[in-house]
């Protein structure tokens, strides 16, 4: 009797700390980091609005680099501030135990188990092989690219600010926020000055998808540049093949769509080349990015919609992006098209779909569908909005893009506290949300009669 308390307590504390609920804890400390670090009198400027649900909410969008805020950052933060949420942006682009990680490696501290389970469910891997080495390459990676970016259009800028410490910031700013797929801006009217600007156009649209591409696509074709020894036998696995095609198709289809839509209507008079570029920003930047070109309330009301549904699926699994993911978009088509034939298996590019994969991207979209049509009945009674902008709206915080129809300052704490939840969930993941509240799979103990059901 003396040791059943103790074993009972272990057991207890073992299930509360699985690593999807220690790592959905380590992101809401980091938004409470934020949002105190953001209400510091030295990163806001004097007189600017600030309140305490302003302080959660923006610090809830960095971290989850939605893009999505309640008050002018041009407007409310000092320089201070400005790197406050690069640092922000950082932690939650790269994720906050990959972070973390490289912190530990550069003082010398030696990776376990544990921290190796975090890092696996942080970055969507299937297994702990490799797991530091991705990291460090991730996070050199991701930073090459940012300082690359930020020097190309810092230079680029100077054609713009008067000063060469207001261009770099802007240049800087801007390839944080592109990389990380975050969707702020600094300059208070997001790219929409640069709407004819072609060049800081396709700098963004490539940093925007080296973001959302995913890691894994990065590593190896990285490896499949450099490394001179794999380079004649390198085969790209089937995550990448998929992600990668996946996201292209939906790059040009969202372009042609876009450019259909809005034929008749916001691109009348413009030239050819001002309406493809318009409708490609826009096709890239709804995926996960939340950069604008334009005004979202001057579209069409179809064209609204479709970049909701951009949105929805969102960028690549393993990336800065949120939403349901290219992976689970095209698993899904993919279930749809092999049944539709009478197929019981899912093959693609010569290999075939596990069960259990298709089994959860189904998952995925139903959870997904039913966590939008919950949102948008709640923000419809609690908003005062057209319909049009709340399911843009949710659509926007659950993708984490951060585009707009303009009516995030105005909802209520209680929209405002919603977002936040879809925020967070965008960012972690469906999948990692609904393993909050289970423990390890496990074979059952019985099996009842199987009986069939009629469907449809």
């Amino acid at each position: 009797m003396m040791n059943d308390k103790p074993i009972h307590k272990q057991k207890l504390y073992r299930l509360a700390l699985t690593p999807f609920r220690l790592l959905v804890s380590y992101y809401i400390m980091a938004v409470a980091v934020v949002s105190i670090l953001l209400s510091l009198p030295v990163a806001r400027q004097k007189g600017a609005d600030w309140s305490a649900m302003d302080a959660v909410f923006v610090a809830a969008s960095s971290v989850s680099v939605t893009g999505l805020t309640t008050v002018d950052l041009s407007e409310t933060f000092t320089i201070t501030g400005i790197f406050i949420l690069i640092f922000a942006l950082q932690i939650g682009g790269i994720g906050i135990m990959t972070i973390s990680t490289f912190f530990w490696l550069i003082f010398g501290k030696k990776i376990g188990l544990k921290q190796r389970q975090l890092i696996k469910t942080d970055q969507n891997q299937l297994n702990f092989s490799g797991l530091v080495s991705l990291l460090r390459q991730i996070v050199a990676l991701i930073l090459l690219i940012e300082v690359l970016g930020a020097l190309v259009l810092g230079v680029y800028y100077l054609n713009y600010f008067p000063t060469w410490q207001e261009a770099f910031l802007q240049g800087l700013f801007a390839a944080v926020s592109a990389t990380t797929n975050a969707g702020f801006d600094i300059t208070g009217q997001s790219l929409i000055p640069f709407a004819r600007d072609y060049f800081v156009q396709f700098v963004t649209i490539i940093l925007i998808i080296l973001g959302a591409i995913g890691f894994p696509v990065w590593i190896e074709v990285k490896n499949f540049l450099f490394n001179k020894p794999l380079k004649n036998r390198f085969q790209f696995s089937l995550f990448t093949k998929i992600t990668t095609s996946t996201y292209f198709l939906l790059l040009g289809f969202g372009t042609i769509v876009i450019i259909f839509l809005e034929f008749n209507g916001y691109f009348v008079g413009k030239s050819w080349h001002e309406s493809f570029f318009y409708a490609l920003f826009q096709s890239t930047t709804m995926r996960s990015a939340g950069l604008l070109t334009l005004d979202i309330n001057d579209l069409h009301h179809s064209t609204v919609l479709f970049m909701s549904a951009l949105m929805f699926i969102g960028a690549s699994p393993s990336s800065v992006g949120g939403g349901i993911r290219t992976t689970t978009f095209a698993l899904n088509i993919l279930f749809l098209y092999h049944y539709a034939r009478g197929n019981r298996s899912i093959k693609v590019f010569k290999r075939e779909i596990h069960q259990a994969d298709v089994i959860k991207s189904l998952v995925v979209l139903l959870l997904a569908v039913l966590l939008y049509g919950i949102s948008i009945i709640i923000l419809s009674y609690t908003e005062d909005a057209s319909l049009l902008a709340i399911i843009f709206e949710v659509s926007s915080a659950f993708g984490t893009c951060g585009a707009s129809m303009g009516i995030t300052a105005d909802l209520t704490n209680t929209g405002k506290w919603l977002l936040i939840i879809l925020m967070f969930i965008g960012r972690v993941g469906i999948l990692s949300f609904l393993f909050i509240m289970s423990s390890n799979e496990k074979e059952p103990d019985f099996h009842y009669p199987k009986e069939r059901v009629i469907i449809g």
